[in-house]
């Protein structure tokens, strides 16, 4: 190993959640792990809300008493306001699951990230920041095999060789960009911007912490996060045409739609935004591929759905703890190849399409949550541990009763491995 080239059992694109677990689970595994993290933290995040059924990922990997500790808003459930003000019976994760999993957090994602950074490394991960992933590095025997990366660290390209690659880039998605694998969800184009406020109402108790999904016209909607320092995460989800049907100025857009809420404009009253206003739009998608040999995608950096139910956070812990147990095996098996990761891409499809056809629900005109209950109100727990990430398990009953108000869509068949014989030639 020289300066400019180091040697890995494995190697970490990205230092957020999704890789800061897959490298914390692999060091755990006893391997040798680099993650390289283009920036330097803290850096900021949208994405502060945490779903219950992150608590199994963070237990394993040594956090929850550091989550504890670190000062977070503390997070119990979750309701919905309608535009006339009336708010939902909250979805109150405890009366659902006795488990110390269903008390979670909204965080702060500038200090949640560093902390999960700063454990993968405490674990034996070798971190290198500022260092950023260039390029793949394929065998120069023919077979198309990713052998690591190149990455600009210090002004100069390092090389970084391992078997075994773990795309966690988020939604920058390195390697779906490098191989053109970035497929669109056929009908999920909405557009996102949020801002934060200080100030505003808030719950007490156990609802101080309480996420609210407050609903716009035209299945538009609002998210309102209570944060740390009586900060408020607020943002809205729309089609595009509806949100920017006035012009673009953020201020105005935010004071308008505050306005047509009456639980949002009676909580942020008192508020004051401050700092930028940040805007992303058509971010659902979904890799061609899960893997091709050498290389496998987790987290963002394989799919994204929607801000509607939190899931994103959730779905980076989940995959980094799958992909990296997914990597130990191959790395024992002495099998680097696309087909090994077959079984992690079935199933973390199978988790994502459950949210996927609950996402889709929500934005049908048809369909209303209580409306569902009312006729079904056996299946609450099933659309309970669909929120809350137990995914896990059937829920074909749930969305066969959901199907009578909204459609539901059917599996995307994209996500699975490369098949060797489908392999593009390797890049120059």
């Amino acid at each position: 190993m020289s300066e400019n080239n180091y040697e890995f059992d494995a190697v970490v694109l990205g230092g957020g959640p999704c890789g800061a677990t897959a490298a914390a689970v692999l060091a755990q595994h006893g391997r040798r792990v680099a993650v390289l993290e283009k920036a330097r933290f803290p850096r900021y995040h949208v994405g502060e809300s945490l779903l219950p059924y992150c608590w199994f990922t963070l237990d394993r990997i040594g956090m929850i008493d550091k989550m504890n500790a670190a000062g977070f808003i503390k997070k119990y459930s979750v309701q919905f306001a309608s535009m006339s003000g009336r708010i939902s019976t909250p979805f109150y994760f405890e009366d659902h699951f006795d488990h110390p999993s269903s008390q979670t957090w909204q965080v702060t994602r500038s200090v949640w990230d560093r902390m999960m950074l700063d454990n993968a490394a405490e674990l034996g991960a070798t971190v290198f920041e500022d260092t950023r992933a260039k390029s793949l590095v394929f065998s120069d025997d023919g077979a198309n095999r990713v052998v690591g990366v190149v990455a600009e660290r210090e002004g100069e390209e390092t090389r970084f060789e391992a078997p075994l690659t773990i795309d966690c880039t988020g939604r920058d998605g390195f390697a779906i960009n490098k191989l053109g694998w970035r497929n669109r969800d056929p009908q999920l184009g909405k557009t996102a911007a949020w801002t934060y406020y200080r100030g505003g109402k808030r719950g007490t108790g156990r609802d101080e912490g309480a996420t609210t999904v407050a609903y716009l016209p035209e299945k538009g909607w609002f998210w309102h996060i209570p944060l740390p320092d009586d900060v408020i995460s607020v943002g809205i989800t729309a089609e595009s045409s509806y949100l920017f049907r006035d012009g673009r100025d953020m201020h105005t857009i935010f004071a308008r739609e505050i306005g047509l809420n009456a639980w949002m404009a009676d909580v942020m009253a008192p508020a004051e935004q401050f700092g930028e206003f940040w805007v992303t739009g058509d971010y659902s998608y979904r890799s061609k591929h899960a893997a091709m040999d050498g290389l496998v995608l987790a987290g963002d950096a394989f799919a994204f759905l929607d801000p509607v139910f939190s899931s994103g956070a959730f779905l980076a812990l989940k995959s980094g703890e799958m992909v990296a147990d997914a990597v130990h095996a191959a790395l024992e098996a002495g099998d680097t190849a696309a087909a090994r990761f077959g079984v992690y891409a079935e199933e973390l499809c199978a988790g994502i399409e459950a949210m996927r056809r609950l996402v889709y629900a929500f934005y049908d005109e048809g369909f209303k949550f209580g409306l569902l209950l009312d006729k079904h109100p056996h299946l609450r727990p099933a659309l309970t541990d669909c929120l809350i990430g137990n995914v896990d398990r059937d829920f074909e009953p749930l969305f066969d009763a959901v199907a009578e108000f909204a459609e539901v869509p059917g599996p995307l068949p994209y996500g699975r491995p490369l098949a060797t014989a489908d392999s593009p030639s390797a890049p120059a």
